[in-house]
This record gives C-alpha cells, structure tokens and sequence, in this order.
C-alpha cells in the first residue's frame, strides 16, 4: 500500500469556525488587470503579463496560474514571478484570483467554479487579449494545482449561468506540488476513513473533487514538480496521478526533487535553486510543445 498522505483539507478548519482574513496581497506590476466574474458581491481579478509589444488580435500562447493556500486562502502574488518571466519568454501569463474560505466563506468547490469560470472568460476574451484559445495552459501550486488539473478533468462544479459552449479544458498543465488524488483508490485507501469531513469542507461528494478520478486519455500534455519530502501532499500521489495518465495514453512527467518539501519551487524558498530549475523545466516544457523557442533564460534574479 502507497504511504498515506496529510492531505491538505485535514488542514482546514471546520466551516463552522471563525476565521480572520490578512489583507489580500495582490500583484503590483502586472501590465493590465480585469474582472473575470463578479459573484456574490465580489470582483474576482486576473493580474496580465503580457510580453514586450503585445497588442489585441494577436494569437499568443498563454497560462494562467492559480495560487495555493489550502483552498481556505493564499494569494495572487505566487506565481507573479513566473507569469512575469513567462511574459519575458513571449507567452502571455495570468495570475488568477478566487473565492477561499477565509476571504469568501465558501466550501471548496467554489473554488473550482471559480476557475472554470477563469478559462472562459478568457477564451471568450481571447481576441482583445491577444491570446490562442487552443493554446492556453493552466498551473497552480497546491490547492491552486488542484484547480489546474480540475480544468482538465472534473465534469462537475459548475456556475449555473456558465456557458459551456465554451471550454474550460486547458491544453496543457504545469502543476506545482499539486492535490491530485482526493478519494480512496487503489493504493489510497486511507482516504476513506476522513470521508465525512472532507466532504462537509469540499461541500459535495469527495469523488466529485477528485482529478485521479476523472482521468481521460484526452488529459492534456502535464508536467509535475514535487518534493518528495513533502507530507502536506504525498510525493506517491502524483507518482499514482502520473503512472494513470500514461497508462491511458496521455503525456505527463514527473519531476521529482530529493530533500524538498511543500512550496519549495516558490521564489526566495532556500537558495533559489529549485525556483530556477522548476521554471527552467517548465519554460522547456512549454518549448517541446512549440509555444516558446530557445533555451529558458531564468536566473537568480528573476
């Protein structure tokens, strides 16, 4: 039996308890900001890096990124630094936010609503954002790893109003430490015996939250970075995520990293160095799809 996992909603506190929500940070040089949805009395924002001479009615490839923080808060201000080097490179790359518990009060599954409703919003603006449609990526770290990969396989949770004529499939995923594997499955077994609380927090059935559940062999092209030291989400659950998707066919990479814990690939965790190689591999990865040319150019700095 694969070793089980602390998974991330056992770090939620129960919706019945209060919570107070820090001030959200947000991201100060992005080059344009929009409201993708407004719900419930909230204006929820996409922060755009967009690459030098950008203009509307190009067809431009591009990513957006969702955040991490347990599905209960995080912020917008993570992957700044990967959009803004992914601009460098000649990608558009957004920055999304969405309802959490500590800001919002919703369950977990707004949050998926929220990012379906993200990608659309998108392609249907694609053209006054200059992006390709047929070419826009989604990623996250953590919980917003799990909204990346709900993009591409989770049929339910969704807006009453959403207009699915047009798609929320990405068509390609670079995950982040992602949850990937949220009900009991082979190997996961454990998973079972918290059923009742996770779907009380989720706010729907656990399976219904599940990717490794909904898994097709039409998954987009995926790459993974994990640390394998991590005990918030199980390195073994993005080897049985992985392991699925090539047995049915699909493209997905796993990149592994000895010593590494939860949110290691973040800017200014440690030495820098797994930031740099992480953005380094996905910079390549989306250059074997044909979506950028020449070696990554990260540094240090960046």
């Amino acid at each position: 039996m694969r070793t089980p996992l602390l998974f991330l909603l056992a770090a939620l506190p129960l919706f019945g308890q209060a919570e107070q929500a820090p001030p959200l940070k947000t991201p100060d040089d992005a080059d344009r900001v929009e409201i993708y949805r407004s719900v419930d009395g909230y204006d929820l924002r996409l922060w755009i890096y967009e690459p030098a001479g950008h203009s509307a009615g190009a067809k431009t490839p591009a990513v957006v990124f969702f955040f991490g923080g347990g599905w209960r808060g995080g912020s917008p201000t993570q992957f700044a630094p990967h959009s803004r080097y992914l601009a460098s490179r000649g990608m558009v790359a957004m920055v999304a936010d969405y309802r959490v518990k500590s800001r919002h009060d919703t369950p977990a599954k707004e949050c998926v609503i929220d990012a379906k409703a993200a990608m659309r919003w998108i392609r249907s603006h694609a053209r006054e954002l200059g992006v390709d449609p047929d070419r826009l990526a989604a990623g996250g770290g953590s919980a917003g790893g799990h909204l990346a990969a709900a993009l591409a396989t989770l049929p339910d949770h969704d807006a009453p109003d959403a207009d699915r004529s047009i798609s929320h499939r990405p068509a390609a995923l670079a995950l982040f430490n992602p949850a990937l594997i949220m009900a009991s499955a082979p190997g996961f077994e454990a998973y079972e015996k918290r059923r009742a609380e996770y779907e009380e927090r989720i706010g729907a059935p656990v399976e219904s939250f599940s990717p490794y559940h909904h898994m097709t062999k039409d998954l987009p092209p995926t790459i993974i970075f994990h640390g394998k030291e991590d005990i918030t989400v199980r390195y073994s659950t993005a080897e049985g995520y992985c392991d699925k998707a090539n047995e049915l066919g699909a493209r997905c990479e796993l990149v592994g990293y000895d010593d590494a814990g939860h949110g290691f690939f973040s800017q200014g965790r440690g030495d820098g160095s797994h930031y740099i190689d992480t953005v380094g591999r996905m910079d390549s990865f989306f250059a074997l799809l044909g979506w950028l040319s020449g070696p990554p150019t990260v540094a240090p700095t960046e």
